[in-house]
């Protein structure tokens, strides 16, 4: 045999031998779940070990500013380096079940449209023990204009992950512009300075690497289509921050990013109550497969989320989602504001709201004076700002005049 043919034998082998270990080596150490790996969880909200996450021991005495939770100082030398980060994740019948709700310590929903709803959870203290899985947080999806009123109360220059959102698009190719100027997010996101040298916040998926978000058409066990797909990293998306100026500090004007941040109040004792409210239910747009049920567990003293009547899930945990506090937020709404189908929520302003935590019922208002400043809740009664529960709250941005049932 000819020595070019040996030497290019030798080649093509240690070639096959490389491509077959990096295909291991992504298989195994860095997928998540594939295909016929199907979702087999247990409803359960205990608080039992779970698989792939940091256990942090020590006496916790740290208190988290957007949970109100106590945690080790080991927690908190993590999470103090960073500022909180916002993802905008699907709720579509075909993205479930999501991955991370159930490290947030904050999640908002509203409609997205369609009466289709979309979260937006936030990321900051609980998210530091981890996930089975490289990718974290997902399904992504697009920005909305009226999340970024929210998301602006985190920081002086948040940090917001999406897949896009609403523009100044054209119905056709060279035509005007057809989105209604209200509702055309990413403007919005460049009017901010969210996409400036220094003060470059807005994570979208097109400006950043496959290191940090990639598509997983099979990760939940079976196929779906592209749009229910992309999964993030929180660690990388905290990377990429830092490597544009934004950690703790936003190193353009040495500003800590909470220097006009105001923290929730979490007073209220953590202890079950007479109830008021043991089920919490309603609807959005009256589609019954994004009607919300949370269900008061008087033992763990939290609520346990349903979604068309089937407990929600968190992928990374198998475990049914909870929360501590569940707010209502009724809001005025504009549906279909232009050909695009974009609706509105008026999140600016003021207007009645309900809380429940500790199995009680509250009956409250709610008021934000600038896009900055933080949504603030009082108890109608006494005008005091509400005091609540340490641990996940879920806040439902519903339209004014929905029906809310709940069983006492």
């Amino acid at each position: 045999m000819k020595p070019k043919i040996i030497k290019f034998g030798l080649y093509f082998i240690i070639f096959a031998f490389g491509t077959f270990a990096s295909y291991w080596i992504f298989g195994n150490f860095l997928s998540v779940k594939g295909k016929n790996q199907t979702s087999t969880a247990t409803p359960t909200s205990t608080d039992s070990p779970e698989t792939g996450f940091i256990v942090f021991e020590g006496p916790k005495t740290e208190v988290c500013p957007i949970n109100g939770q106590m945690f080790t100082k080991e927690e908190k030398d993590i999470w103090s380096t960073r500022r909180p980060l916002l993802v905008m994740i699907e709720n579509h019948f075909d993205s479930r079940p999501q991955s991370g709700l159930g490290n947030a310590d904050i999640v908002y929903e509203t409609v997205a449209e369609g009466g289709i709803t979309r979260f937006m959870a936030v990321f900051y203290c609980n998210v530091v023990k981890g996930s089975p899985n490289k990718y974290d947080v997902g399904p992504v999806r697009s920005a909305r204009t009226y999340f970024l009123d929210l998301a602006s109360e985190y920081s002086d220059y948040p940090l917001y992950a999406h897949v896009g959102g609403a523009n100044c698009s054209a119905a056709t190719v060279g035509g005007p512009c057809t989105t209604n100027i209200k509702a055309q997010a990413i403007e919005q996101i460049a009017k901010y300075g969210w996409n400036n040298k220094g003060t470059w916040g807005d994570l979208s998926q097109f400006s950043l690497s496959y290191k940090a978000c990639r598509r997983e058409p099979d990760r939940i066990g079976d196929t779906r289509a592209t749009e229910h797909t992309l999964y993030c990293s929180s660690d990388e998306l905290w990377n990429v921050a830092a490597d544009r100026g934004l950690t703790n500090i936003t190193e353009i004007n040495k500003t800590s990013w909470d220097k006009t941040f105001r923290p929730w109040s979490f007073t209220q004792e953590d202890k079950a109550s007479t109830q008021t409210a043991s089920q919490i239910s309603f609807d959005f747009w009256g589609d019954k497969a994004y009607s919300v049920s949370w269900k008061y567990d008087p033992a763990l003293n939290l609520y346990q989320r349903s979604n068309a009547g089937d407990p929600a899930i968190d992928f990374n945990s198998q475990k049914v989602i909870t929360a501590k506090n569940v707010v209502i937020q009724f809001a005025k709404e504009s549906r279909s504001i232009d050909e695009h189908m974009h609706n509105l929520y008026d999140l600016i302003g003021s207007g009645e709201a309900i809380v429940f935590n500790n199995g009680q019922k509250i009956t409250a208002t709610w008021t934000k004076s600038t896009r900055q400043a933080r949504t603030v809740f009082k108890d109608k009664t006494t005008n005091k700002e509400i005091n609540f529960v340490p641990g996940q709250t879920w806040v439902e941005i519903l339209p004014i005049g929905n029906k809310i049932s709940y069983e006492g």
